[in-house]
Order: C-alpha cells, then structure tokens, then sequence
C-alpha cells in the first residue's frame, strides 16, 4: 500500500509535466495493493512482482480500462479482455498503475504525436523521452513505478529506455506474446519490460515470458561473463556517432574488456529493407484511414499511407529475405557471445527543435533508431543499459544483443557490466 501510495502522489506532482500516463487506475491499484498484502500476510506470495506498481503502454488490452493508443480513433476504446502480457502480470500479483503514453499507434521514435500531448523527459523536460514507448520509460525514470511493459518494433523499448536513463529488455521475437496488444507490425513487434535494473528487468521477464521450459533469467545474471567474446561491430554501428556518446562506448568497450574473456570487431549483415514494416502497418490501419481519416494525426496519416503502394508479391518476397536475415544473423554468433554498441547514435533532441517543423521530425527519428532497428529484423534479444551521461547532463545507452534465445546471455553481460 505504501508503494502504490508513493507511486500515485509521484504521478499526481509529476504527470501533468512529464505526461507520461493517459490513464490513472488509482482505484484498482489501492484495491489491489491492499489484496496483495492479504495474500502476502497470508502466506500466499506470489514472487518478487507481488504487490509491485507496474505500468502498461497504452497499446495493450485491459479489460474495462480504456485502450487508447495514444490516437483519438481509439480515444474511447474499451477491451473486453486482458493482452496476454497483462494475464500474465496480474497471475504475478502485480499491481497496475494504469495506461502510459506513447507515440500515436507507436509509429514513431519520439512520442511527440499523441493525441493526448506530448511526453517530455524526466531528466530534462526540454528534451524527448524517445519513442515509442515515451510514456513507459519517463514513468519508470521518474518513480511512478517500478516497471513498465512497452513494445519494441525499430527500437521502441530500447531508445526510450536509452534516452531517459533506465534498462530496457527487447526479448527474443515471440519469447512474450503481443496477443492482445494493438500491432504495429507484427513481424517485427516485440513487448518486454524497462525497469531500473538489470535485475528488475530479468525478474519482469520471468513473469511474461511465454516459456514452458521454466527458464529462470534472474538466475542466470550473477555468473559473469569471464567466459564470454564480445563482437563489436564497428562497420554501421559505429558510424557517425555523436563524439561524446562514441568516447563513452569506448570506455564501455575497455571494460567489458576486462570482465570478459576476449574483445574481438565482426561484421553483421544489415537488412534495411522497410516493405514489411510498411505493408504490415498500412494493413492494420487500412479500413480505419478510409472511413475515418480525419481523427488520425496528420503526420501519422502520412506514414501510415507511405504502405499502401506495396504489392501482394513484394510483401511476400520482402517476408522471405526477412526470414533468410534471421538465420543468416546466426553465423555471427558462432564466434561471440554479445554484440556491443551504442543504443542511439546521438543524444536525446529538443523538443522545440523538432516542432518547429514536423518535416525534421521523421529524419531525426530514424537516426535515433538506427542502431536498434536492425535488431528487429533479426528477431534477437538485445537490452539496453545505462553507461554514462553527455556534457548537457543527457543519458547514454549501452546496447547489448545476443544470439537467438539468448537472453540469459545478454542479461548477464548486461549485469557485468551494470555491477562493474
């Protein structure tokens, strides 16, 4: 009760700034911290999320809450049924905080379009939260609770986790199921958790992933990686990066160099192909655009409609080179563990700079999301850490991607490095 408390009044003082959350459950949440410490005193604990104040992106299903999607098509959305992730987390006995604030129908790396304003960043309120999942990683970055669920489609859980100095986990592609959570593109789409921690973050996974093998990711953080080759894959990663996020991923580099076994630069195979993207969004969106156009955000029209010139057969072969990608990933991991780099290539915008002319917003997106999206097309795990602040006082991020299902690899280099 006490956690939940605190979380409101941090969100009754900072929201209307930050405005991270679309929807408060102020209600539910008191009514669910007080069950939970029934239970709990009952002898009945559920596991390390019992009685935690957890957020939700404004994408996933809550049954007799409002589902926005940041967009006034869905201003008045109520779902009949529970996302997957939010069954999951309600088994967990967490308690939910409400709905958080994002870029409109996650189309976007800055969550400056919202129909309900945009998300400003608790670090310096001039700057971006990032995007898409803005909302999500602001509240977590300011204590309006202790972990939030966003999605990750280019970058969405990272970038955001990056920008305003928190952990963001993009899990394995399928590992949590985004059953229940309003796509963007579902080949590409990932939910998972930005938290504080490394550890908080390994324990939130434990509680939405869809394993049955009864993987224990917590677990697996405190073995260090004195075993493990780290890739670092200078060629696009590392190119053209702002001179002070560069310095501090060196120094990153210098010291995982000395936790782990050996440091070695490799090469990726990077697919910029965006037909799949862009078919997949315009697909979902389609009959919506045509009867009600108006209720979208002019800019998010715009990209929506940037996928209604794909053909049947360019989607399908753009699928094919997307599944080829995937496997061909895997050869870069037959001889390191991790790859490194940095999250973003630059640091977090100011918000005045990208309105002035919505033109400028787009471009300064997919820089921001550049060294995240490829991790989509791959289907990889990857996390993103904090490592170190620019001279304006703005986070940087440390990315961290591992091989297919291996996020206990990723999780416990991430650990590593975090406990340094």
């Amino acid at each position: 009760m006490e956690l939940v408390r605190e979380c409101l009044e941090r969100i009754d003082r900072l929201n209307p700034t930050l405005n991270a959350f679309i929807t408060v459950t102020a209600e539910s949440a008191l009514a669910e911290a007080q069950e939970a410490e029934r239970e709990i005193q009952a002898g009945k604990w559920r596991g390390p999320l019992h009685g935690i104040p957890i957020g939700l992106k404004d994408l996933m299903d809550t049954a007799g809450v409002k589902t926005t999607a940041a967009s006034a098509v869905f201003r008045d959305r109520v779902p009949d049924e529970d996302a997957d992730v939010v069954k999951k987390l309600k088994a967990a006995g967490a308690v939910l905080m409400g709905k958080q604030n994002l870029h409109e129908f996650a189309y976007g790396g800055s969550s400056l379009i919202s129909h309900f304003g945009p998300v400003r960043n608790p670090v310096n309120t001039e700057f971006i939260a990032g995007g898409s999942s803005g909302g999500s990683a602001a509240a977590v970055a300011s204590g309006m609770c202790y972990a939030a669920i966003g999605t990750d489609t280019a970058g969405s859980i990272r970038e955001p986790a990056a920008l305003c100095g928190v952990v963001g986990l993009k899990p394995s592609y399928g590992l949590v199921s985004t059953r229940g959570i309003i796509p963007l593109s579902f080949s590409l789409d990932h939910a998972g958790p930005i938290t504080r921690s490394v550890e908080d973050a390994a324990i939130v996974l434990d509680a939405i992933a869809g394993t049955s093998d009864g993987a224990n990711y917590r677990e697996s953080l405190t073995t260090g990686i004195h075993d493990f080759v780290i890739g670092v894959p200078r060629k696009y990663f590392y190119e053209d990066l702002d001179s002070e996020i560069a310095l501090a991923i060196d120094e990153v580099i210098n010291r995982l160099g000395k936790l782990a076994k050996s440091v070695r630069v490799v090469e990726c195979p990077i697919d910029e192909d965006r037909t799949v993207f862009l078919a997949e969004s315009h697909a979902y969106h389609r009959d919506k655009i045509a009867s009600a156009p108006e209720l979208y955000d002019p800019e998010t029209l715009r990209r929506v409609r940037m996928g209604d010139t794909v053909t049947e057969t360019e989607y399908q072969n753009a699928t094919a080179q997307l599944q080829l990608a995937r496997q061909e990933i895997t050869k870069t991991f037959r001889d390191v563990d991790v790859l490194v780099t940095p999250t973003t290539p630059v640091p977090s915008p100011r918000i005045s700079d990208l309105l002035k002319d919505i033109s400028l917003l787009r471009p300064a997106e997919v820089i921001l999301l550049r060294n995240t999206r490829p991790v989509n097309v791959w289907g990889l795990p990857a996390i993103s850490v904090p490592c170190g602040f620019t001279s304006e006082g703005l986070p940087i991020g440390l990315q961290i991607i591992g091989p297919p299902n291996g996020e206990p690899k990723v999780l416990r280099a991430a650990f590593a490095y975090e406990q340094g």
